[in-house]
């Protein structure tokens, strides 16, 4: 079995569109949250979400090739260059031991849209014979396949809200089982539209505060629903010796992944947290690490009311006593729920605080649930060292994943 450490790191996110700009707007606590501004949102139940600001494609991509591409692939390549910038590791990697595992809980959902009305107003001529290449959830892995000429493994995962963690656990153990010596991961979501906001808003999952300090708020009392987000988190994953030889800079090893499925309900957790309790665990395990005491948590804390009170039974049964001294934090507070992208950008979170030392918080946490009672960082970030750190992300359908991260030694 091979070792794999992360390599780069790339993001676009609500709170900052580099990976130093979004550290900083983490640990001070920057809410990403406000009135919707991609759509008029006056007759919709919800009105704010957590839309990323000046963004450019530009400084990506050809002004040819933004016509030809939905947002979310614009994101994806976006974030998916700062990583392969920031590891250096173009000209040092054969192309076929080069792969690309990134995925969309939803793809081209602007795109989708667009056409329906095209379609319907204009008739089945003006659909756009791009619509297809747009549209389509593998789009962005294929896109960032074909820029970085990653002619190894190449798969879009969709896992809905878990999407990104999958992704990077199954590049993981794709490098660490011998297919591939690097990989680019990770996740993008671009949906918040007209078409998509009313679609979570009718099927009961955004909230309805128009509040934006009292919207995102994991594991309060008060809390009613999620908040939208959109961006893209890319990493690269390496074969330790391949990043050595190079002289890579390493940032962390993923040391383990678990990955399960509630089998119970399309939405709703299993009330006994069964499969995501097995999937932290799992992830533990894996890393060998199931004695360590400083371990910092990044939650997938939805600001749902099922989904914050069964995580937090799904991390006491998973860690047991140890439940209750773990540091943890929803940094969906700050970005809002990234669906797609989360899992990436917050193992991003997990490996900054790992490397820092510092825990981000929990911004507008102020009336704790009393069946969410761990320690979830409440409204301001912390020093602290951390050996191991653990990442989680739920989706709908009932998948569950947890990456474990730990230092390289």
């Amino acid at each position: 079995m091979r070792k794999v450490v992360v390599t780069g790191m790339g993001v676009i996110s609500p709170i900052g569109n580099d990976v130093q700009t979004f550290w900083n707007s983490l640990i001070e606590g920057k809410n990403g949250i406000d009135q919707i501004t991609h759509f008029d949102a006056s007759e919709f139940k919800c009105k704010i979400a957590a839309e990323v600001k000046d963004f450019d494609p530009s400084l990506y991509m050809e002004k040819s090739d933004i016509r030809k591409t939905d947002l979310f692939v614009q994101y994806a390549l976006a974030a998916a260059s700062q990583a392969v910038s920031d590891s250096k590791i173009l000209g040092e990697i054969e192309p076929e031991n080069f792969g690309v595992y990134f995925g969309s809980g939803i793809g081209g959902f602007n795109t989708f849209a667009q056409e329906q009305i095209n379609l319907t107003e204009k008739g089945p001529r003006r659909v756009s014979p791009l619509f297809i290449p747009k549209m389509i959830s593998n789009i962005a892995a294929g896109n960032i396949a074909i820029n970085f000429n990653a002619q190894g493994p190449c798969l879009s995962i969709t896992t809905a809200c878990a999407t990104g963690t999958n992704c990077i656990g199954e590049a993981y153990r794709t490098i660490k089982h011998g297919y591939a010596d690097a990989v680019i991961t990770g996740g993008s979501e671009a949906s918040i539209t007209p078409l998509g906001v009313a679609g979570f808003v009718n099927c009961m999952a955004l909230t309805d505060s128009e509040d934006k300090d009292a919207a995102s708020i994991p594991f309060d009392k008060r809390r009613s629903g999620f908040v939208m987000g959109e961006g893209a988190g890319a990493l690269i994953l390496e074969e330790y010796e391949h990043a050595k030889k190079r002289g890579a800079k390493i940032y962390c090893e993923i040391a383990g992944y678990g990955s399960t499925c509630d089998a119970f309900h399309v939405t709703a957790p299993h009330p006994e947290a069964i499969g995501g309790a097995r999937a932290i665990a799992d992830a533990v395990k894996e890393s060998g690490m199931e004695n360590e005491e400083n371990i910092y948590i990044n939650a997938h804390g939805t600001s749902t009311t099922l989904n914050d009170k069964t995580e937090t039974l799904a991390i006491k049964k998973a860690l047991g006593d140890k439940a209750y001294t773990v540091d943890i934090s929803s940094t969906k507070s700050m970005t809002g729920h990234m669906l797609g992208a989360a899992g990436a950008v917050e193992a991003i979170v997990s490996i900054l605080t790992l490397k820092n030392g510092i825990i981000p918080p929990t911004i507008n946490l102020k009336e704790p649930d009393e069946e969410c009672d761990l320690n979830y960082t409440p409204l301001v970030s912390k020093q602290k060292e951390i050996n191991l750190a653990l990442s989680i992300s739920l989706g709908f359908g009932g998948h569950n994943a947890c990456i474990a991260l730990k230092k390289e030694q």
